[in-house]
């Protein structure tokens, strides 16, 4: 039997259009992602996710895009399979909970609501360590802020890493994963 391939999430923008550069780094990001053998999860519907999507599929990668009884969009066309939650906390937890390793782009609330989540369930050791790679310059700030505002212990940051490319993004990525396949 087959060894499944790797869960990464994808946090990120539903607004962001083609064209933008979250777009445009998602799109590139699902590529690579595809082509390492990594199964690409995110939210499934429009900006990020769809690129994200789009990129992964036109690799021949496969897609699984977590959505929401609730909302009335439909899921983005480049998704391979589609997992319909009832509500907002039961997508979080399954965008959270599968997935070996994290990457998130520019975002609204709900991407830092997934980031921060991510985050808190891995430093309060509810999840294993996995790699968290935060992509672009918008994070870096964000990360400042917390810490110098907000009562943060460093194990909550210690899986964190910046990337200014997709490229990098996938090494620090891979890189995390293999690490922590090789301790379990």
């Amino acid at each position: 039997m087959k060894p499944a391939k790797p869960l990464i999430t994808i946090f990120g923008g539903a607004r962001c259009k083609p064209g933008a550069a979250e777009y445009r780094a998602a799109l590139k990001l699902g590529r690579l992602l595809a082509k390492r053998g990594f199964t690409v999860v995110c939210g499934g519907y429009g900006g990020t996710m769809e690129a994200a999507s789009r990129g992964a599929r036109e690799a021949g990668g496969e897609i699984i895009g977590v959505t929401v009884e609730l909302f009335r969009g439909r899921p983005n066309e480049f998704i391979t399979q589609e997992r319909r939650t009832p509500d907002l906390y039961r997508r979080l937890k399954h965008l959270i909970h599968k997935s070996a390793g994290y990457i998130a782009l520019r975002g609204g609330m709900g991407t830092l609501v997934e980031v921060t989540l991510t985050l808190n369930q891995i430093g309060a050791r509810i999840l294993p360590p996995r790699p968290v790679v935060l992509l672009g310059d918008c994070w870096p700030p964000v990360l400042k802020a917390w810490k110098r505002h907000l009562a943060i212990e460093p194990r909550f940051l210690q899986c964190v890493r910046f990337a200014g490319s997709p490229a990098e993004a996938v090494g620090w990525l891979d890189k995390g994963v293999q690490q922590n396949t090789s301790r379990s």
